[in-house]
């Protein structure tokens, strides 16, 4: 393993991300929305977000800005990253195929919107949320830079902690107790080990 490669692990998995959710955004604006919590807030969040998952490794993946950042190359934990980055990229595909049209980019629920309780949702409400950790995880072990690596832990993180409650009340009030029983019997990014029932 090089950093070349790494870096290349990295790429592949931000193109590996577009191909999957492309389709899938162009087929969720034709269903129109019913409720939503766009806004300041959310954009600021997703700008955030995007700048540590997208925008900063890409500056030091294409550049090597910022140098003064850099620490040795391991090539065991960019081994790791390579493994955890398609594991991100699976789970994913396997969010967006599970929610079909319900898919948003921000806090929205569409016209005819239904609760998700399979596939991969029948282990975690969030998965999507879940990939995204995967790749921030990822990112951190490919990319040897203090502010490219873990950018995308601070980016996503900061999106994750301010939206996930805001998430889950308009999930409460669109579904009221189908969607608290839910919450009580699934994690909110990875799966419970035991059930209190």
């Amino acid at each position: 393993m090089t950093l070349t490669i790494a870096k290349a692990v990295y790429v592949l998995l931000a193109v590996g991300w577009y191909i999957i959710r492309i389709p899938h955004e162009r087929r969720s604006r034709r269903t129109p929305i019913s409720r939503s919590a766009r806004g300041a807030r959310e954009i600021a969040l997703l700008s955030i977000s995007f700048t540590g998952l997208g925008l900063l490794p890409f500056i030091y993946v294409a550049t090597g800005f910022p140098r003064f950042a850099n620490y040795p190359f391991q090539p065991l934990l960019a081994v790791i990253g390579t493994i955890v980055a398609p594991a991100a990229l699976v789970l994913f595909h396997l969010t967006h195929r599970a929610l079909g049209r319900n898919w948003s980019v921000s806090l929205d629920l569409r016209e005819s919107h239904r609760l998700i309780t399979g596939g991969v949702y029948r282990y975690v409400r969030h998965p999507m949320y879940s990939a995204f950790w995967l790749w921030a995880i990822a990112q951190a072990l490919l990319l040897p830079n203090f502010v490219a690596g873990l950018s995308g832990l601070i980016g996503f993180g900061t999106l994750y902690f301010f939206r996930v409650g805001q998430e889950e009340r308009l999930m409460v009030e669109g579904f009221g107790a189908e969607y608290s029983e839910y919450m009580a019997r699934t994690g909110r990014v990875v799966p419970r080990l035991f059930s209190g029932s």
